[in-house]
């Protein structure tokens, strides 16, 4: 026998220290050119965008998957760990909003009028989630972690979000009433109760709701061979770290650029740029969203220099690293292809419902309440009807509306 031969197990071991190096290599090569090509504020928001697309990777944390298994099967893991994440976010994000700023930097949250273009776009959008198998930040971190499945859906949802900004005028000016802030409202200490109680609502009801139609309430299952430096490396970790995780990352970005974490803004952005690219003449000048406040430059400058955009790589990138230190990384891109289809339309639908909604799942839901703004809340509500219509549509489509215990977008 020859000595110098090689288990199976040690090929893929050394194959996955290769891949490994070159992703740690790429991340950081990323790092140091944007902190070069711009500074070093660029660079950072590259990161945290990289630690909350770990974040997303380990935990498997998400809002399809989550929502689709409670709707379809009375299992409510997914939504207890949303509640969680707002829990800790709101008791953050409250008490700097109140104040009006953060480390001495201004803050803002998201608080946006209550209307039809809420409602019918987080309908549409929450119909997209299904087809496209994945939210807006479930997709980045799905195409980070090899899924290249994810990306006609990212496609879409860049075609989608700039076909929206051609309506966005006719939809801002439907009736809608004038914004809401718990904050305004009830004052901080009131609000932060009055959000915790109806988080508390909404996980004992998904308890009972669970227990009734099982039996049980299904939990995260702790690895126990595995110690604590290596599950923080290496993951999967339980969903109550993702949700603190993602609640204080969050927070940093509400210290570093003055407002919550919004993934959608950025889709709207790189469709015109495409556009542009292939010489399409769409007079976005004159489009009514492209001349609001933060958004009036945003065509002149490089992509290099937006926020959302370099927060959304850093997803990518965060994910991918996340999936070479679990030795997952594989490339998946064979589908039938009524998911292609699905995946196009989703993403379309994805793209015009964040944008005629003020945002995503991350932007509306998560960065609506925990802003204190009642916008937030009628998103989810009408989102989440939104992908009950959505799982009726997807066996149309080939996909399974089977969840799988540490599966979610």
């Amino acid at each position: 026998m020859n000595s110098s031969s090689t288990s199976p197990a040690m090929d893929a071991q050394i194959t996955g220290r290769k891949t490994l190096f070159f992703v740690v290599l790429l991340c950081s090569g990323a790092f140091l050119w944007l902190a070069n090509q711009e500074s070093w504020f660029e660079a950072t928001l590259l990161a945290l965008g990289a630690a909350l697309g770990l974040t997303l990777y380990h935990a498997a944390f998400g809002f399809t998957t989550a929502w689709r298994s409670f709707i379809l099967h009375g299992k409510g893991k997914g939504l207890r760990a949303q509640m969680l994440m707002l829990a800790v976010a709101v008791c953050l994000f409250f008490p700097a909003l109140g104040a009006g700023e953060l480390f001495g930097t201004a803050v803002n949250g998201f608080n946006r009028p209550l209307g039809w273009s809420i409602i019918c776009g987080a309908f549409i959008f929450g119909i997209g989630m299904q087809l496209g198998n994945g939210c807006a930040s479930g997709n980045l971190y799905h195409a980070g972690g090899g899924q290249l499945r994810a990306i006609p859906s990212m496609l879409g949802f860049a075609a989608g979000g700039l076909w929206a900004t051609k309506d966005y005028e006719w939809w801002t000016s439907l009736p809608q009433l004038a914004p809401v802030s718990t904050i305004q409202s009830l004052g901080v200490p009131m609000a932060i109760i009055a959000n915790l109680a109806v988080f508390a609502a909404i996980a004992a009801l998904t308890v009972w709701f669970e227990k009734r139609r099982h039996g049980y309430v299904e939990r995260d299952q702790a690895d126990g061979t595995l110690t604590l430096p290596k599950r923080l490396l290496s993951g999967p970790w339980p969903f109550i770290w993702g949700a603190v995780a993602l609640a204080l990352l969050n927070f940093a970005t509400l210290a570093m650029i003055g407002r919550p974490w919004a993934v959608a803004i950025a889709y709207p952005l790189w469709g015109a740029k495409l556009a542009e690219t292939f010489g399409m003449d769409l007079e976005l000048d004159f489009w009514t969203y492209w001349l609001q406040p933060g958004r009036e430059d945003a065509l002149l400058e490089p992509l290099t220099t937006d926020a959302a955009t370099l927060m959304n790589v850093g997803v990518i990138l965060g994910a991918l690293l996340a999936a070479a230190l679990a030795g997952k990384l594989l490339l998946q891109w064979r589908m039938p292809w009524q998911n292609w289809i699905a995946a196009v339309l989703g993403g379309l639908l994805l793209g015009y419902g964040a944008t005629i909604s003020f945002g995503c799942n991350i932007g509306a839901y998560f960065g609506g309440i925990v802003s204190g703004s009642l916008h937030g809340w009628l998103w989810l509500v009408a989102a989440f009807i939104g992908n009950i219509i959505g799982t009726w549509f997807r066996p149309l489509f080939k996909l399974s509306n089977q969840t799988e215990s540490r599966s979610a977008c």
